[in-house]
Parts: C-alpha cells; sequence; structure tokens
C-alpha cells in the first residue's frame, strides 16, 4: 500500500538543521519506537514534507530537504515584540514562576488566534518575546523510514475533525464519557 490521501502513516526520521550555516546538527529524532503517526493529506503535516513521502511504501527510506520558504519560512524580526509586563500579572503580581527566559509560552492574539512564543528577555517593564517558530528560517533535513501504511480508521478521521486534547476542552466543558461528552477518555 503506498501512502496516499487519507492513509495513516507511521515514520521514524532523523531531522537536521542547520546546512544553510555550513554544519548539519540532530535537531529531532522520531525513533522506531516512538514513531511520527499521522493522517497523511488531511492537513496535519507540512505540505512539501507530505508531498516527499507520496507514493511511498512500508520499509521504503526517505532524504529530503525543506527549503525554509517550504517549512516554517524565513526569521522575522517584526516577530520579535516587547509586551508590557502587567500582561503577565496574575492578582497584581507577575508571574514569575511561568514566565521565565527560555520558556515557550502559549499566547492569544486579539482575534483568539493560539500562537507560541519565547521569552526572550525580561525586563522591569516588559516581557520581550519571540513569536517565530523554533525551526524559522532553517533549511529541514529529513532522513527516514516508512514503518507503516494502512487504512486510517473512522475513530483517526474523526479525532482529527473533533479533536479533544486533555480535559474537557474539545468536549464544550461536558464530561469526556457523559451524554455531553466526546468520549475520548482524556477528562482529567
Amino acid at each position: 500500500m503506498k501512502i496516499e490521501d487519507k492513509k495513516f502513516v507511521a515514520v521514524a526520521y532523523d531531522l537536521f538543521v542547520g546546512a544553510n550555516e555550513g554544519q548539519e546538527e540532530l535537531m529531532e529524532k522520531a525513533t522506531e519506537l516512538a514513531p511520527l503517526t499521522f493522517i497523511y493529506g488531511v492537513g496535519m503535516m507540512l505540505e512539501a514534507f507530505e508531498a516527499n513521502l507520496k507514493d511511498l511504501k512500508k520499509d521504503d527510506t526517505f532524504d529530503f530537504v525543506l527549503p525554509c520558504d517550504q517549512a516554517y519560512g524565513p526569521y522575522m524580526d517584526e516577530h520579535v515584540t516587547e509586551i508590557p509586563k502587567n500582561v503577565f500579572e496574575i492578582d497584581g503580581k507577575f508571574d514569575s514562576e511561568n514566565i521565565v527566559v527560555d520558556r515557550m509560552i502559549p499566547m492569544m492574539t486579539a482575534d483568539g488566534h493560539r500562537l507560541d512564543g519565547l521569552v526572550v528577555e525580561i525586563t522591569d517593564t516588559f516581557v520581550k518575546m519571540d513569536f517565530n517558530h523554533p525551526l524559522a528560517g532553517e533549511d529541514l533535513h529529513f532522513v527516514g523510514k516508512v514503518l507503516e501504511v494502512r487504512e486510517s480508521t473512522d475513530e483517526e478521521m474523526e479525532q482529527i475533525m473533533h479533536p479533544c486534547h486533555g480535559g474537557c476542552s474539545g468536549c464544550n466543558g461536558g464530561d469526556c464519557n457523559g451524554e455531553d461528552g466526546c468520549g475520548c477518555g482524556n477528562c482529567q
């Protein structure tokens, strides 16, 4: 069976970055014991990543580079911003336990979209955050192997269409296994 739309895919790979700086380094590894799994063609993965896997079969190997413009784009200085420190206050006190340099913090845009930002600097008046993707500006070199290709199940497709990511966030506050729940079993 070959990789095509709506197939369940499992791959092991090494991801290298830094080729555009002259020396590659291992950035990420998905192993045979902990593979990357996804449903092909439903928007879970980078489009160019999927294009390089199309029509491969179980046990096929791959070795390809995604230029940064086909991955997470160039690093953009305008995505680094200073946010007033009082935005991070809880009950009038700065949240120094969670807002620390080099930590990724989930944030919301004014129109309600979630994005993660890296805390770069904390001063007396602001928190400087970098909202570039951690791999922005990097060419991504993937070397790996296809471990599994099969038909996706109805349950796997349902999870993509109606995810419930821990707690009852995907269940609109209902009991995960109750009448208004999604049945995911992720309630805490």
